[in-house]
């Protein structure tokens, strides 16, 4: 399968899996809420290990620059999650990003990652991929319950729920393909850098977190799954 093929594939998996969360969550709201806590922990194991053990040392491989792009990816997530929440009034964070908006934005960058992310290396895209994949179910959860707690009619919940957090997927890793072709290597490795600070943000300062908030008997065993299939994967490729 070429770079194209996969991106594709990921990206409307993750519509796909986010979409079964908006789903559980309306028609199996107790299901979702009790299990939500374990796709958390296990996507942000996925994200912490991902960046660190592939896509931030193939980074520095290609630009040695690009800790620098990594420290601006982290940056720029926190400074956005920050205006957001200012904007919006929130004083509690879901994945950092609670308003429709920020939602749409961080749903938005996850296809520009898998853009990235693929377009530097099949397993580095499959490595950084599973872990957006996995955290696009909470996500859709989440997306749902604030529109509800919005005031928004469960029926409308689920349209608009679908073109902010789960349309915008694809639609950011299409948009941003054509371009990420153009980069040069070490441009590509300043890209990859970037999203690499973005992915430990993702992780540290966003899934875990959340899933702190309600810690479940052994959730710290789906955290470590996490990371393990992530090694696993990357001993696989070498």
């Amino acid at each position: 399968m070429n770079t194209f093929g996969w991106i594709t594939l990921f990206a409307l998996g993750a519509m796909v899996v986010n979409t079964l969360g908006i789903w559980a969550i309306y028609r199996h709201k107790s299901w979702a809420e009790t299990n939500i806590q374990y796709f958390l922990c296990f996507a942000a194991g996925m994200l912490i290990a991902s960046p660190l053990i592939m896509a931030f040392p193939e980074a520095i491989e290609a630009n040695h620059d690009a800790g620098t792009a990594a420290l601006a990816g982290f940056i720029f997530m926190f400074l956005s999650n920050r205006l957001i929440r200012h904007r919006t009034g929130q004083k509690e964070l879901a994945f950092g990003i609670t308003a429709l908006q920020g939602i749409g934005l961080h749903s938005f960058i996850d296809g520009v990652i898998y853009s990235v992310t693929f377009s530097a290396g099949t397993i580095t895209g499959i490595l950084a991929g599973l872990g957006l994949v996995v955290h696009e179910f909470a996500e859709g959860v989440i997306a749902f319950s604030f529109l509800v707690r919005a005031g928004v009619k469960s029926s409308r919940a689920i349209l608009y729920a679908f073109l902010v957090a789960a349309l915008t997927t694809p639609v950011g890793a299409f948009v941003a393909y054509p371009l990420i072709r153009q980069l040069t290597p070490s441009l590509l490795g300043l890209a990859l850098g970037f999203v690499a600070g973005v992915l430990i943000y993702v992780s540290a300062a966003h899934l875990l977190p959340e899933a702190g908030l309600h810690e479940k008997k052994h959730s710290y065993l789906a955290f470590l799954s996490g990371i393990v299939l992530a090694l696993l994967l990357s001993l696989v490729h070498h």
